[in-house]
């Protein structure tokens, strides 16, 4: 059955995908060709905040009643096209980069990164590169955009990473992201030249290869391929080598956008693999799901032995990863509308967190715990946002992760059962455990190795305060009231669980097999 598709005329004044992908782009090319700082931060601010409004202006003209690809915009040029749309699967990530890509360029006014014009336009850079991603359609025009996000990724951790080892680590990523560029690559071409020997056309086009999965040769390879490939840039254990390198070792500047760029792996999964490989990904799912129990309690494990704060992040990270994926693959309803929200509130959180550790980072040189301590009086605004980025992660009620981690425990529950679930829900506990323990040792408890470090630190400055006032605006908001949120997923994904051939035909079986009332 096709999928109804929706061109953007049809709701919207002018193509607001191409539009969003565009203003950052526009506003890195002003950046570079200013003469003065404060003309390139103008630019930046008006680039992101055009964004974040065409974001609202986005989700009011999407309707959520509706399922399948709304706003398309489509080019097509012999086999090459340009195809981006919005569906239940991708919507909330655009404003979510939007939001986190102003917010990071407050970040870098704070830490006074705004006199590097070229670091501005790089950010810009990652913002357009992200969002280009998240709407695309075609399976090489994600995949270039994929390529793309290296580059400002490596410049900005060259130009303003803290560590000593940056360079080594800039070549560690182009190791591990090289490797799941080539394995996505090859498994994007298995896809459209599969679909060449049955009367079609070389295609990348995600539409016609969803409609057409039933003509594909080499399932399997094409699912490893893309699995391994994606599963390196989530990551999942063992492929997480790199993350917590880069977060010690690059600037925690990029952190906000970054943090979305984790959840890219994510959203590949769910667009590339679960709709055209329905059959292959249900065949593999016990070996994702031991992949996914080890992430989540290596990286909860890892994490309770790290005395450098960023680590201790990016290893909770790690055990969120794995957590979100066995969500994915719980193959109804409950599970991946868990697993969506669940990653747009990791992804609000994690940013709160980096981005007060930075702040404190930026103030006293050190990421390392037994140097840290008593900083809650000079430096509330910053504990604050710590502490409530780390309650939305520990899913506490009034957090987006409350109600998110509700539905994937209960999609846990009905496909894998009790103990699956209290695994995950144990491996969760930890890691919460470990951010609060990380949030008594930096604010409250007396550092072990300096007394009283900190006398002369000034204290918050009214940007700090607007980055804290937003995130906590968007957690408890979006905390105590999550409908709105669930809306807009929740038509796309009662669709797609219908098109899991295996569990499908059990929900059928089960459905004939109760008995009707007279």
């Amino acid at each position: 059955m096709t999928a109804p598709q929706t061109l953007w005329s049809h709701s919207a004044a002018f193509p607001v995908l191409t539009t969003l992908t565009l203003i950052p782009l526009l506003a890195m090319i002003a950046i570079l060709l200013s003469h003065s700082p404060k003309a390139s931060l103008r630019f930046g601010f008006v680039g992101t905040l055009l964004n974040v409004a065409l974001s609202i202006y986005l989700l009011l003209v999407f309707d959520h009643r509706a399922a399948g690809v709304q706003l398309l915009e489509s080019v097509h040029v012999g086999w090459l096209s340009y195809s981006v749309g919005v569906d239940g699967m991708n919507i909330l990530f655009i404003p979510l980069t939007a939001v986190l890509a102003f917010l990071t360029l407050v970040y870098t006014v704070i830490t006074r990164h705004v006199n590097n014009k070229a670091f501005v336009a790089c950010l810009l850079a990652y913002e357009t590169i992200l969002i280009g991603a998240f709407a695309a359609l075609n399976l090489m025009q994600f995949w270039l955009w994929s390529a793309l996000e290296l580059l400002p990724l490596m410049l900005l951790t060259v130009w303003a990473g803290t560590g000593q080892n940056r360079r080594w680590v800039v070549t560690l990523l182009l190791q591990y992201w090289g490797s799941s560029l080539l394995m996505v690559l090859a498994g994007f071409l298995f896809l459209a030249f599969g679909l060449v020997g049955s009367d079609h056309d070389l295609t990348f086009d995600w539409l016609i290869l969803k409609e057409n999965n039933a003509y594909l040769h080499d399932e399997v390879l094409i699912f490893i391929l893309l699995f391994f490939g994606y599963a390196i840039r989530m990551p999942l254990f063992p492929f997480h080598g790199w993350l917590p390198l880069l977060a010690e070792q690059g600037t925690v500047a990029t952190a906000g956008v970054f943090v979305v760029g984790l959840k890219l792996g994510l959203y590949a999964l769910i667009r590339f693999i679960l709709p055209i490989l329905p059959g292959v990904a249900e065949q593999w799912a016990p070996f994702v799901l031991i992949l996914g129990l080890i992430s989540v309690v290596y990286g909860a494990l890892l994490a309770m032995m790290q005395i450098n704060v960023r680590r201790l992040l990016a290893f909770v990270a790690l055990s969120h990863s794995g957590l979100l994926i066995i969500g994915v693959f719980c193959f109804n309803a409950f599970g991946l509308q868990g697993s969506l929200l669940l990653a747009i509130a990791y992804g609000l959180a994690s940013a709160g967190m980096f981005f007060s550790v930075g702040l404190i980072y930026q103030r006293t040189r050190t990421a390392y715990l037994p140097r840290l301590g008593g900083l809650l009086d000079k430096h509330t605004t910053i504990g604050v946002l710590f502490l409530l980025s780390a309650f939305s992660t520990m899913v506490m009620p009034g957090t987006p992760g409350f109600d998110s981690a509700h539905l994937l425990t209960e999609g846990i529950i009905e496909e894998y059962g009790w103990a699956v679930a209290i695994v995950v829900l144990l491996g969760n506990v930890l890691a919460a455990a470990l951010l609060l323990r990380a949030f008594q040792q930096m604010f409250i408890a007396t550092a072990k190795r300096h007394p009283q470090p900190y006398s002369r630190v000034p204290q918050p400055a009214p940007k700090e305060r607007l980055i804290t006032l937003v995130l906590a605006l968007l957690l408890v908001t979006s905390g105590f009231y999550t409908t709105p949120w669930l809306n807009y997923i929740s038509a796309e994904v009662t669709v797609w669980v219908q098109a899991f051939p295996i569990h499908q035909s059990q929900r059928d079986e089960a459905s004939s097999a109760t008995p009707k009332a007279p």
